[in-house]
């Protein structure tokens, strides 16, 4: 797939250099945000390099309460701020005056130049308004029809149409667009040594593990994440409980389920089934020790959702069950095993799957484990056998 941005306009990019207040708008999910980061990185080493080191925001993310969520672990990320904007899915309906006040919240921060990042399924122009409501005079992004004055500077969108790129690439090719290049293109995450201290804590007081899990760096647990915003992009709760058994039977490592408070029901479903081995950590980490407890696992087993995109910023091997909802979203740069069911209404970008079957994702649990099998530590590795016929 050919793109514009490997042919940056020489004067844009000048105009563009001399930026060093840019807003970053980058409004959905935090793994989205996560896969934007390469980006973010090439933005703060090329376009603001004539930026003061200790010049506050010169980079500030515009971010939805889930994206803002992770941007203190972003070291691209010098502020945040967080709007729910109407035209996105997950946002609440809201008066209008907010959105009035939020412009001219952005119009007081004088930015010099807002980039908008959005997935080929969504369009910049809302954010593009925003933007140019608050008087931000460089306006970049990826546009499907022509934006007038609404965009500066924009990137015919030719996806899917042309063929579909990760949505990393994505982004890297958008801000590759006025200039802004850069060698290293693995996602940002900083972990705080106060939340591996706390996850640590934490572990050792577990039941139903054996000895207490070291957490640094032994690669000596799994982590199941059976939770998704999405419930086509979740893979069925028996089938994460027959897995989590067998990776803590047949590899001998003790499987930690984790997802948020209202998550918690699923998660002591899928740990009441699986048995002795696997425990629940439904509701007890943040954002912060989630990420620390990723860092030192062996694998992480989940759908495809935010902690995958964590795993791949930590370099924690991945087994990710990838409902067939969009290609765009698969670990970036970390070892990993994608398991799917082709079928036919692929790429269908749909929340709840219309034919109510799941069948992208009717893998048995058999595959999982063995691609498990596949990542793990090898000194964590047993001799094979099947628990699952047992």
């Amino acid at each position: 797939m050919s793109s514009v941005a490997n042919r940056p306009d020489a004067s844009r990019a000048r105009i563009w250099a001399e930026a060093t207040r840019l807003l970053c708008v980058r409004l959905d999910n935090m793994g989205d945000v996560l896969m934007t980061t390469p980006a973010l990185r090439a933005l703060k080493h090329a376009t603001l390099n004539g930026a003061r080191p200790s010049e506050p925001g010169s980079l500030t993310l515009l971010a939805s309460s889930s994206g803002a969520a992770v941007a203190r672990h972003i070291p691209e990320i010098d502020a945040v701020l967080t709007y729910q904007a109407p035209w996105m899915k997950a946002s609440p309906a809201h008066e209008a005056a907010l959105d009035r006040r939020f412009v001219r919240k952005l119009a007081a921060a004088r930015f010099d130049g807002a980039v908008i990042f959005t997935c080929y399924s969504q369009s910049a122009l809302p954010a593009a308004l925003l933007c140019t409501l608050a008087g931000i005079p460089l306006r970049l992004a990826h546009c499907r029809e022509n934006p007038y004055a609404l965009l500066t500077d924009w990137i015919p969108e030719c996806e899917p149409e042309s063929g579909i790129r990760h949505e990393v690439q994505r982004q890297i090719d958008l801000v590759a667009s006025i200039g802004a290049r850069i060698g290293d293109t693995h996602l940002s995450f900083r972990i705080d040594p106060r939340d591996r201290a706390a996850v640590q804590a934490k572990m050792q007081s577990l039941d139903g593990i054996g000895e207490p899990i070291p957490l640094a760096q032994t690669r000596s647990y799994a982590i199941v994440h059976p939770g998704a915003t999405a419930s086509s992009r979740r893979y069925a709760p028996d089938r994460f409980a027959c897995a989590a058994r067998a990776v803590a039977i047949d590899l001998g490592l003790p499987v930690l389920v984790t997802g948020d408070a209202t998550e918690r029901p699923l998660v002591e479903q899928i740990v009441a089934s699986a048995g002795t081995g696997v425990v629940s950590l439904a509701g007890a980490l943040s954002l912060g020790e989630l990420a620390a407890l990723i860092e030192g696992a062996a694998l992480l087993i989940s759908n495809n959702t935010g902690p995958v995109h964590l795993a791949a910023a930590l370099g924690t091997p991945v087994v990710d069950l990838y409902a067939l909802t969009n290609p765009q979203h698969t670990p970036w740069q970390v070892a990993h095993r994608v398991l799917n069911r082709d079928v036919p209404c692929r790429n269908c970008r749909k929340s709840v799957c219309p034919h109510g079957t799941g069948a992208c994702l009717d893998v048995a649990p058999e595959e999982v484990v063995t691609a498990a099998r596949m990542l793990a530590h090898p000194a964590a590795v047993r001799p094979h056998r099947n628990p699952l016929q047992v």
